[in-house]
């Protein structure tokens, strides 16, 4: 099905062009907001057309549609989303402002939300995805009206781009275009061999198992109501599993006493959950603090890091180290000076001469060794100070002869994170976190030139870090957390410990973890995290055409061993163009998300006033998108670069 907008212009150069962007999800819109704000200057009044092919609707694509469970929230709060430019974004195209989600559902988007039932949250509200849904095909529709181009949409998946740059759809139709934009969001893949495996397994056993997947779109019904099942995972997608089977299947919560009770319905299966660090991620901040945000890396600099390949380990880790524990103590002495007992600048200058993995025996960060000496003096309680492992292992040398209790010490340890993250307090984790955001685009930027080994890539920045930072930046809202809570009091989530181990045994799953002592017994086991991306895998029809052609080039990732890391993403230069297998630069082919190598801003929505490297991307590549259908002047400029 195709839904034509047109737009009238009037020609001043030459026939039409045709641009085909595959993918209709927000980079696609994002991007055409740029392209629409910089035309006036660029295009020089041609004829455009722009097809867009994605077979789910326009702006929210997949991940955002509006056919979705309206109990799944957003990981963000509403003033934390912006699909528009502002003042703090440093782009060559003219900044064209437009509402944040927070001032959209404030303003028009009240009554759109009013006539969807949904009600309309408050800035510091984590929303609906429904709510994000409602506002991206918003965003569409006045994109639409700002550019001058006929703009169609194809309701179909595109499954084939020939060497001269057809666009073969589905259902026959061919687009020939001028210059062609892949923004294919998350990519499904084949099953892994492990998972292949599973699944015969399980099968052969009569037992039910659900590998990694996007669990909005994963079949459930076979977990039945009240039978336990092993669950690994500890992060958003099994935060989206337990809503699904709890609020999903008919239970509900109320606070009469004064505390969260979940009321069950009797559907729900039982559910035990554990994970590599056996905890969930850390709660969203539920606070802001006014002048705080994401500054430039005072350690990790391109100056630091030099020319040539990196080592992770021994390059870039300990910046990371310095980076987080300069923000962390600047904002706790900043911030809260009674809590300290030297003066900032003393501290600081210890601070700067400080090597981790050199002065504090060998691991960067650790609780012990000189720095930690300086730090305990300068910073008397314990829960002021940063040691970046006992954060992100918090169960790290633990052993629980009793499973009771140890699910006493992990509800007593979610409890304390509900009440620090929500407390100014602690306002140095914020500092943290927006570290983490600065420290990202340098690693983006290292990633992009091609400094650092595949190895380091997939095991250190792709797994290590980014869990990392995923951990205690990417948790789930506090009130998640608090229905956690109530529903391991209500006997439906029950906690299975640290580096869960599953295995097959005759009839059933078999859990156990190194840090709990027993063991744990179901029908049933569910994988609940996305599946790693690998483009090599790729079901996609038109990647996999492409990349068999040699038409597009993807990592296939070593360890220095010989050992296959499996395939990684697809290979474009540092303007989102397309790399051939050749090597060779397609100047008409782009490449955009989060299954592209270097491609910024692929991990969530920009935060307004932030000048997030999503928008400064869109706007490099759609002023390259002009330049090249505009007249020849862009032509010439474009061939002498």
């Amino acid at each position: 099905m195709s839904i034509t907008s047109v737009r009238s212009v009037t020609s001043a150069s030459g026939p039409s062009a045709t641009v085909v962007f595959v993918g209709g999800g927000p980079r696609t819109v994002g991007l055409l907001e740029r392209f629409a704000a910089s035309a006036a200057e660029l295009l020089d009044g041609r004829d455009v057309e722009i097809h867009v092919v994605d077979p789910y609707p326009v702006g929210g694509g997949r991940i955002w549609r509006r056919e979705q469970s309206r109990l799944l929230w957003m990981n963000s709060m509403t003033s934390d989303v912006t699909i528009f430019t502002d003042d703090s974004v440093e782009c060559d195209g003219p900044i064209v402002p437009g509402p944040d989600l927070a001032t959209w559902v404030a303003g028009e988007g009240a009554v759109i939300l009013e006539k969807a039932g949904l009600e309309q949250p408050g800035p510091m509200d984590f929303p609906p995805r429904l709510v994000q849904a409602e506002y991206l095909a918003w965003v569409w529709e006045r994109v639409v009206r700002d550019l001058p181009a006929t703009v169609t949409t194809h309701r179909e998946r595109a499954v084939e781009l020939t060497a001269d740059r057809r666009v073969v759809l589905e259902s026959g139709r061919e687009i020939a275009a001028d210059a062609v934009v892949l923004a294919l969001g998350y990519l499904d893949r084949l099953p892994t061999a492990s998972e292949s495996a599973w699944a015969a397994q399980a099968a052969d056993a009569g037992l039910t198992y659900i590998p990694p997947g996007y669990t909005a779109d994963v079949d459930l019904d076979g977990l039945w109501p009240q039978a336990p099942v092993i669950v690994r995972g500890f992060g958003q997608a099994f935060i989206d599993l337990m809503v699904l089977l709890t609020e999903g299947r008919g239970g509900w919560y109320d606070e009469c006493s004064g505390l969260l009770t979940y009321h069950p319905s009797g559907e729900e299966p039982i559910l035990y959950v554990g994970s590599r660090r056996g905890v969930p991620y850390h709660a969203k901040l539920g606070y802001t603090v006014a002048g705080t945000k994401p500054v430039p890396t005072r350690y990790l600099t391109p100056e630091a890091l030099g020319e040539g390949p990196l080592d992770f380990d021994r390059d870039v880790a300990p910046l990371i180290e310095k980076e987080l524990a300069y923000a962390h103590y600047k904002q706790l002495f900043a911030a809260h000076p009674e809590r300290t007992r030297w003066p900032w600048e003393e501290f600081a200058n210890v601070l700067d001469a400080w090597s981790p993995g050199e002065a504090d025996e060998g691991s960067a960060g650790v609780s012990s060794g000189p720095f930690a000496v300086v730090v305990a003096a300068a910073v008397p309680d314990s829960a002021d100070r940063f040691v970046r492992q006992e954060v992100d292992r918090p169960l790290a040398g633990r052993f629980f002869e009793d499973r009771d209790r140890f699910e006493r010490f992990l509800t007593e340890l979610i409890e304390g994170d509900l009440l620090r993250r929500a407390s100014p307090e602690y306002s140095a984790d914020l500092a943290v976190f927006d570290a983490l955001l600065s420290i990202y685009s340098v690693l983006s930027a290292a990633i992009t030139a091609g400094r650092l080994s595949d190895e380091d890539r997939v095991r250190r920045v792709e797994t290590e870090w980014h869990g990392f930072f995923s951990f205690v930046a990417s948790g789930p809202p506090p009130r998640r957390l608090e229905e956690l809570l109530a529903l391991h009091r209500a006997g439906v989530v029950r906690f299975a410990g640290p580096d869960l181990e599953v295995a097959i045994d005759n009839d059933h799953f078999v859990a156990r973890s190194p840090g709990v002592a027993g063991g744990l017994r179901a029908r049933a086991f569910v994988e609940a995290r996305l599946p790693r991306p690998d483009v090599l895998a790729t079901t996609d029809p038109l990647l996999r055409g492409l990349l068999d052609s040699g038409a597009l080039a993807a990592d296939e990732l070593f360890a220095a061993d010989g050992t296959s890391l499996g395939g990684g993403q697809l290979k474009a230069d540092s303007r989102s163009r397309a790399i051939r297998a050749d090597g060779s630069v397609q100047e008409e082919l782009f490449l955009l998300g989060p299954s592209v190598s270097g491609s910024a801003g692929s991990s969530g929505f920009s935060r307004p006033y932030f000048n997030g490297p999503g928008f400064r991307q869109n706007d490099a590549v759609a002023r390259d998108l002009l330049k090249l259908l505009a007249p020849t002047i862009w032509k010439e400029e474009r061939h002498a670069s």
